[in-house]
Order: C-alpha cells, then structure tokens, then sequence
C-alpha cells in the first residue's frame, strides 16, 4: 500500500461534549474548519480552541493531521497503518473522517513525536 502524505493544520482545536439536545452556536458554522458529530446520546464538536462554547466537557490542545486527499471510499487499511504507527508510539488519537479524507488528532505535547514516528514509517508531510 502506498503511503499517503498528511499535512498538520496550523489551528489548534479543542473536542467539545454537548446535551444532545443542545443547539449547535451559530459560530462554529462560520469557522473554516468544524466537524460535528451526533447520536441518540451525544453532540460532539470538534472546533478551533478560539472559540467559547458552552459545554458538559470540553478536551483542548488537540492538533490536526490531514490526509491529503481525496481518498477514495474503497481504500482499506489506511487508518489501521497510521494507528497502529502513533499507537507502537504510544501517542493517543481522535479521528474524524469526511467523505474526501481522514483527519487525525494527537494532543499538541505528542504532535512532534507523531509526525516524526509517522515519517519514519513511510508517510511524507507537506509544508
């Protein structure tokens, strides 16, 4: 399997734990970059830690690596490799995917050491 190249985004974010019932802040709709995700039990927000939102929980200092995409929704075994890389690593991920990508998570105190355990396994980083 050919190794795809990630790029880190510059922002720093933070993973927000809403009601359920809670409304989505009409702000995060207006930031570049937001992922929202939804259940029976659970609202989550993934935002840039500039923003102030209200929740039951808030996670900050998380740090972005982008997939360069787009990745085609056949491929198999890309999240498995770059998981089992930062995890021999010990380092922790959130991930969120987009029907284009994968987005992975590490904490900013973990950041260096999984881009550099990440390139030592093949994958390249843009600039």
């Amino acid at each position: 399997m050919q190794k795809q190249t990630l790029q880190v985004l510059a922002e720093t974010f933070a993973i927000h734990s809403l009601d359920v019932e809670q409304a989505i802040p009409a702000v995060v709709l207006q930031c570049d970059v937001y992922f929202i995700g939804k259940t029976h039990d659970e609202l989550s927000l993934v935002v840039p830690q500039k923003l102030t939102i209200d929740a039951e929980e808030t996670d900050y200092d998380w740090r972005v690596m982008e997939i360069l995409g787009p990745l085609n929704l056949s491929m198999v075994g890309i999240m498995a490799d770059i998981g089992g890389v930062l995890a021999k690593e010990k380092i922790s991920i959130f991930v969120v995917s987009t029907f284009e990508t994968d987005y992975i998570l590490v904490k900013e105190d973990t950041l260096q050491a999984a881009v550099k355990a990440l390139k030592k396994g093949g994958y390249k980083f843009n600039a």
